[in-house]
This record gives C-alpha cells, structure tokens and sequence, in this order.
C-alpha cells in the first residue's frame, strides 16, 4: 500500500506538470503532502519533515546552484562563450565542423543552460555551416547533443547538483565533477556521429539562405574577453573542488593546511571563486553589469531552487513514512550486486523525462524515490554514488521530444520541422542516455 501511496504521489507530479501545466514547485508540494498525509504519517510531522527537506538541501547547494546561475549569465553576457567556440574552432580547423560544436556544446553547457547555450550559438553554428557547406541541421543537432550530455551530468549544472544532494553524495561533488565529464564523452560522441549521419540529410531554409561570415559573426559581438579570462571561471572551480578532494583522502584531517584546502575546494566555496573569475570578464564596473546581470541570473536561479527544495521536502517525506524498513525486509536479490541496480534510476527517470519534459524535474524526482534504497543495498562512498547520479542523468537524458523546451529551442531555430527533429533530435538523445547507462555500468564492474 505505500509504495501504491508513493506511485499515485509521481503520478500526480506527471499528471499537474504535463497536463496541467502546473508548475514543479507546486506539483512537489501537493505531491509531499499528499503521500505524507496518506501513508498515515503524523500531520505535524508532515509539516516538520517538509521543512526540514526543503531547508536541508538549500543548506547543502543552494550557494552552489545560485553561484553556478551567476557564472553562466556572466559567461553569456561577456561574450565568454563565444570566445571558448572560436579557441575551439581554431583548434580544430574546420574538417570536421561538427566535432567542433559538439565539443563546444559540451564545454559550454557545463556553467550555461543548454536552452541558453543553444541560442548564443546559434547564428555561429549557420556561419560555419555554410563557411564548411554543410547541412545546417548536422551543426544543429551536433550543438544540441553537445550542450545536452553535460547538461544533465556535470554540476554545477542545477540537475546533477539536486541529484546528489537528494542521495547525500554532496560531499563528494568533486568526483562527480570527474566522473560526469568522462561519462559525458561518449555521449557527446554518440551524437556527434548521428548528427553527422541523420542530420546530413534534413534540410533547412537555412541552407538555402545568405549567413553571416563567421568573421562576421565574431565581429558582431564586439571586443571579447581573453581565452585565459573565458575559461578561468570554469576550470577555477573544478579544480579547486579536485583540490580539496585529494586533500580530504591524503591529507591528516587534523592538519591546518588540509582543512584550508578543503575549505577552498567546499563546492560553495569553490563556486564563489568562480564567480570572482567571472567579474574578470565584465565589460565595464557598473549597476548593469554588478546589479542587473546578477539579479537576471538570480531570477534564473530562483525556479531552479524551488524545485530543487520541494523535491528535497518529497524525499525527505518518502524516506520518514517508512519505506526504508520494509526495503530492508524485502529480499531485493539481484539489485543488491549494484550494478543491476542501477537501471532502476535510469528507467524511473527516462519515464519522467519522456512524460512530463524537464531533465532537471526528472533528476530531482528520482533521485528523491530512489535516496531510501541506497543504503539498504550498501550503496556508498564517492564512487558507487557518482555512478548512481550518472544513471540518473542518462534517464533523464531520455528522451527530448515535445514536451520539452530545449526540442523547441533547436527546432525553431535551426529551422527543422517537427517530423525531422524526431528524426534527429529525440533519436540523437534516445541513443545518448542508453550509451550513457552503458558506460556508467562498465565504469560500475571495473572499479566497483
């Protein structure tokens, strides 16, 4: 009877957001109270356990998403993205124009939205198109499954953070950092090679019409910052979150220099220091720049840790009405190998995906069902928990269609019709999440 409780609770998540256009907020709170109150579950306690859900997770990443927002507002607004595109472009030449923006989507998404990232590139993507000759819905697709694979698997990207603070794995975000890049290549691969495949054979208005040069292109956006000052924001971080990772496993924890290394390398406090690089890419030291820049991206911020928050009060729920005890009875068998276990985050979170739209609603949900089960089957540590979070992310990868406003953002402007997108966009992320599953399950049976 409580895990039907459970299920009707997702359900009604599926059913408010997707049909009802409900926000997730919302929908995660009616859900929380909903399976609180009918699992039987003390009323004030119901009050007490969303509280304590919603505020717990803010405590451990709220700084980290809002920082993570600022950083990639900053990075959009500077021209920083665009200068990481062309040091990427010059790298590579142009023989194989989609390798580039696939390699591009995948640095670029790592502090800025797919949906944002998509839109700052797109009129570089039709310039190269056409500067190489090729289909404008091959670059499309190649920037789309780019920006897509570390979207949902790399923080501080809002999903994966939320992720694995529902799991309690925030204290090892520096191994998911790592992890999730690594695992983000083949997927990244993956839809490089369809988009070369499938997306050589759409064609777009595009095609037919005059683009900007891709000197043009870079032209029009007027002086940009150094490659050094682009990408500082982004390695900053992630470098001091490996820091203070290698510290706090070979370091005497009683040391003052190893608590300053991982006090520097705390994901809060590492973030911060991006956001510090980030200033570096400022145009100009003014209320634009210091006020409206950052309040747009606190607005960005703000759904995010909503959700974020009601998905942290509905885990909180679902692991204080007991299931955890009647996991513990059940005989699980198989899933308690790990491995196997790992399609359960997966399937749960595709299905979400696929229903109701958002990856990131995907990635807060699951991981919030999932959170009680991991330690009646042993699963800890930094490893074990960043592949957990992997599996997650490959469901909720799967797959982007309709529903969701990244599919929206490619088709329109890249100029595909619907029927094509399908073709291209929903099979390129179709094939992504199931080469991710895969790999993260290798990663799972060699090092597990």
């Amino acid at each position: 009877m409580l895990f039907l409780i459970i299920l009707i609770g997702v359900l009604f998540i599926v059913f408010a957001t997707a049909k009802l256009k409900l926000h997730p907020f919302l929908a995660l709170l009616g859900a929380s109270f909903f399976v609180g109150i009918a699992s039987g579950m003390p009323l004030l306690d119901i009050v007490k356990n969303i509280n304590e859900g919603f505020g717990g997770l803010m405590t451990s990443i709220g700084i980290v998403i809002i920082a993570g927002t600022i950083i990639g507002v900053i990075l959009e607004k500077s021209g920083a993205a665009y200068r990481m595109a062309e040091v990427v472009l010059r790298i590579l030449g142009e023989k194989r124009p989609q390798l580039a923006m696939s390699i591009i989507g995948y640095i670029v998404s790592i502090p800025v939205f797919c949906d944002s990232g998509f839109i700052i590139l797109s009129s570089l993507q039709k310039s190269l198109a056409k500067r190489a000759k090729v289909k404008v819905a091959s670059m499309a697709v190649a920037l789309a499954t780019g920006l897509y694979a570390t979207h949902t698997l790399v923080p501080p990207t809002p999903g994966p953070i939320a992720a694995a603070g529902n799991i309690g794995a925030t204290d090892y975000l520096g191994t998911i950092i790592l992890v999730g890049l690594i695992v983000a290549i083949p997927a990244t691969i993956v839809g490089y090679f369809w988009a070369v495949k499938m997306g050589t054979k759409i064609e777009v208005p595009a095609d037919h019409e005059e683009a900007l040069d891709y000197e043009e292109v870079i032209k029009s956006f007027g002086k940009m910052p150094s490659t050094f000052k682009a990408f500082l924001p982004i390695v900053l971080p992630i470098i001091l979150i490996g820091i203070g990772s290698v510290a706090a496993l070979t370091l005497d924890d009683k040391s003052g220099v190893s608590h300053f290394l991982q006090f520097i390398g705390s994901p809060s406090v590492a973030l911060l220091f991006g956001v510090l690089a980030s200033f570096l890419l400022l145009p100009e030291i003014s209320e634009v720049t210091l006020n409206d820049w950052i309040g747009e991206s606190l607005k960005e911020a703000a759904p995010i840790l909503l959700i974020t928050g009601a998905g942290g009060a509905f885990g909180t729920i679902i692991k204080n009405t007991g299931v955890a005890e009647i996991l513990q009875s059940m005989d699980l068998g198989a899933l308690s190998q790990g491995v196997l276990f790992l399609l359960v985050p997966f399937i749960i979170a595709a299905a979400l995906k696929s229903a109701q739209g958002s990856s990131t609603a995907a990635l807060v949900i699951t991981s919030s069902l999932i959170a009680p089960m991991l330690p009646t089957l042993g699963i800890e540590g930094a490893l074990p928990l960043a592949l957990v979070v992997m599996a997650l992310g490959a469901g909720a990868m799967t797959v982007s269609h309709v529903n969701d406003s990244f599919f929206w953002v490619v088709t329109q402007f890249s100029g595909m019709k619907v029927t094509d997108a399908y073709k291209a966009q929903t099979m390129a992320t179709l094939l992504q999440g199931i080469t991710t599953i895969i790999v993260t399950m290798i990663i799972w049976l060699i090092f597990v």
